[in-house]
């Protein structure tokens, strides 16, 4: 079986970390973390294409959240009411993080905001794994 390009791990590592920001169930931090340890150089690459596509999954949930018909998730409301849009800082939080886009889209929280929250709160998350990562080598 041929060795994966830098550029097809990539794309893997963009479809997983999108699938990832979802509902469904995603590995993206054990691909990154093999991205980055076949690829060091490239860890800068592969922190942005993470929290891009996370951030474009989540961006899908707060696109379906706004014609949401009915209440999500108590808990992530709760959340956004509270503290606003600063709680999609933590959008990368495994089950609640996950409705936190859907819900803040149901709330209408400005799309501009609710991205620029959620690509910090996963950006920051993909970086401290991946560099912490590294130090281990």
């Amino acid at each position: 079986m041929p060795e994966l390009t830098l550029y097809e791990a990539l794309a893997g590592l963009f479809t997983s970390a999108f699938v990832s920001a979802t509902l469904f169930p995603g590995a993206s931090e054990a691909v990154l973390l093999t991205l980055v340890s076949r690829w060091p150089e490239s860890i800068w690459t592969a922190v942005a294409v993470a929290a891009v596509a996370n951030t474009l999954g989540s961006m899908t949930s707060y696109v379906i959240g706004r014609f949401f018909p009915k209440k999500v998730s108590s808990r992530a409301l709760d959340w956004l009411a509270k503290w606003g849009g600063w709680a999609l800082l933590f959008a990368w939080l495994p089950v609640v993080g996950d409705t936190l886009p859907l819900a803040a889209g149901w709330l209408r929280i400005s799309w501009f905001k609710s991205l620029i929250f959620i690509f910090i709160g996963k950006a920051a998350r993909y970086s401290a794994l991946a560099f912490g990562f590294a130090q281990l080598f």
